[in-house]
């Protein structure tokens, strides 16, 4: 008998995201392919779905937008060098990232900054502009 393991075949969708590192949790993970924020070989699917090594995938996670080649399957979260072994980024979609983050960086707005309720010298610029 022999114990080393298997490799895999194929593993869950959520699961694999999760593994990867594109989400921090399973849950988040399963979030997102149901609001149609991942697509697997260009169609919507459920977390339930099996992925295989050579399948394409789309991510819209946060500000970034993913485009990759599965390349392995992980039974288990590991480190993110690790992690990256895991799939295969396509050409355009560097670019496209590095492109986003450039827009990001040259057009901040001034709306991202702005957490919660305005502090007391915020509320006193807003009171001299309005004239209350």
């Amino acid at each position: 008998m022999s114990t080393e393991k298997p490799l895999l075949e194929k593993m869950r969708l959520d699961k694999w995201l999760w593994a990867a590192r594109f989400f921090k949790t399973r849950s988040l993970a399963t979030q997102a392919i149901e609001h149609g924020r991942v697509k697997l070989n260009g169609a919507r699917v459920k977390p339930a779905r099996e992925v295989k090594p050579g399948d394409r995938l789309e991510i819209h996670a946060g500000d970034a937008d993913w485009a990759l080649v599965v390349r392995g399957l992980s039974p288990q979260r590991g480190p993110a060098p690790l992690a990256r072994t895991l799939y295969e980024e396509t050409a355009e979609s560097v670019a496209r990232r590095a492109q986003q983050a450039l827009e990001r960086k040259l057009a901040a707005t001034p709306q991202a900054a702005v957490k919660g309720r305005p502090t007391k010298r915020d509320r006193r610029q807003i009171h001299r502009f309005t004239g209350n």
